[in-house]
């Protein structure tokens, strides 16, 4: 899905991914379908739930970017989810990395999630503050 294609003789490459993603939303849920797929299969066949949840962030973070139009296109070119999951794997059964439960994951997931949040109403509160101070 991510390095199927080379661009010129130059060391870039990209897969289908980011071609799929032109079609609006159903490029999308199909790139987010095939990739999740493979992250089911790697659970089911023994990944430690570390390893999963990293490769999780790394379809969530691709399908959620990737859905901004005109900045997600570019994204999904630099951005390979899919090639970074076959590292993480690789490195989990190679050389023994992402062993464990993975709480320290869901814990910075959880943190990054509440301080985006706590952000995002500490936005809305000003602009509520700026709308109110017009009249």
């Amino acid at each position: 899905m991510d390095e199927k294609f080379r661009l010129g003789r130059g060391r870039f490459r990209f897969g289908l991914d980011p071609l799929i993603n032109i079609i609006p939303f159903l490029g999308n849920i199909i790139g987010f379908g095939v990739s999740f797929m493979l992250v089911l299969v790697m659970w089911r066949n023994g990944a430690s739930r570390k390893v999963v949840m990293l490769m999780a962030i790394n379809v969530i973070l691709d399908t959620t970017i990737g859905a901004i139009p005109v900045v997600g296109h570019v994204f999904d070119f630099f951005f390979k989810a899919n090639t970074k999951n076959i590292i993480l794997l690789r490195e989990y059964y190679y050389q023994g990395k992402h062993q464990g439960r993975g709480n320290d994951v869901l814990a910075i997931v959880f943190g990054a999630v509440f301080l985006l949040t706590f952000g995002f109403i500490y936005l809305l509160w000003k602009a509520f503050l700026w709308l109110v101070g017009l009249f």
